[in-house]
């Protein structure tokens, strides 16, 4: 799988989760100390993030990093 398409799966899956929780870009942002354009790249899969803006998602979403990372073909293009 290209590291583009990769991004984008996991962008997708947290916008996902995020929507789930009925939390908005900016109120997930507010939670983790980030702007709400950060996590709008992130869904996008504009950027590579760090492992521990990783953690800061999942703790923002009250999930663990498993299921931060759980995501698969179904959310392809």
């Amino acid at each position: 799988m290209q590291k583009e398409e990769l991004l984008y799966r996991l962008g997708i899956h947290i916008r996902k989760l995020r929507e789930e929780k009925h939390l908005s870009q900016k109120d997930l942002a507010i939670s983790i100390g980030k702007d709400q354009q950060s996590i709008q790249r992130l869904e996008a899969g504009k950027i590579n993030p760090s492992f521990y803006y990783l953690y800061e998602v999942a703790v923002g979403l009250k999930i663990t990093m498993t299921e931060l990372l759980d995501f698969n073909a179904k959310n392809s293009r």
